[in-house]
């Protein structure tokens, strides 16, 4: 009789054994997925993020800016940008730009023109502005004294403004950095050399 009943309750304990091995296994792959997502999720979101703060940056940037019209009549030296809020390396020089912005306020206008209004067209035309951001730098008469292109380390944005400011000729207008590729929306007849479009990314001085 002892025999009977130890033979089921042998025979019951490999399939409960089994089921909570299953089970185990189971719940480790499910935690092991739900990690997974948790991670893309946390990438994703630290990406768009940091894109949106880039954007709001520009965006509160460009409207704190002197107007084109102010600064070419105020007698001060003048930055003028052009931008774009999707231009990613505009976004990654917003932070440094927003603190020389606020060091040079009372010397420096800091003129912002998005490449998106078409309101700025003759000024993209009249500066040649195919790759953002790309800077112009223009004495107290509201004329172009240099052009540089693309991302710009701020130690080398300090010293041209630095210069600006006094006057001088600026050191750094040679160099070009990473630019975000742009096309005016204009049709155009003119060709060769006097096309303002024909030329490549190239500095100016």
């Amino acid at each position: 009789m002892n025999s009977e009943l130890r033979t089921p309750n042998s025979g019951d304990s490999a399939p409960a054994s089994s089921t909570k091995t299953e089970t185990t296994t189971g719940t480790r792959i499910r935690n092991f997925l739900i990690a997974l997502v948790a991670i893309a999720l946390g990438v994703a979101l630290f990406l768009g993020l940091k894109t949106e703060t880039g954007s709001v940056s520009l965006e509160s940037q460009a409207a704190a800016s002197t107007p084109l019209e102010v600064a070419l009549s105020n007698d001060k030296p003048t930055l003028m940008e052009f931008y774009a809020n999707w231009c990613t390396t505009c976004q990654a020089m917003a932070k440094d730009l927003g603190e020389l912005k606020q060091q040079y306020a009372t010397k420096v206008n800091f003129v912002m023109l998005n490449v998106d209004n078409s309101k700025w067209l003759p000024e993209i035309l009249n500066y040649r502005v195919d790759g953002i951001p790309h800077f112009v730098f223009l004495g107290t008469d509201g004329q172009a004294i240099a052009q540089t292109i693309g991302e710009q380390p701020r130690s080398v944005l300090e010293a041209d403004l630095e210069a600006l400011v006094a006057n001088l000729p600026l050191p750094y207008t040679q160099g070009s950095g990473q630019i975000s590729a742009f096309e005016a929306s204009v049709l155009s007849t003119t060709t060769g050399q006097d096309d303002p479009r024909s030329h490549g990314a190239q500095v100016q001085q």
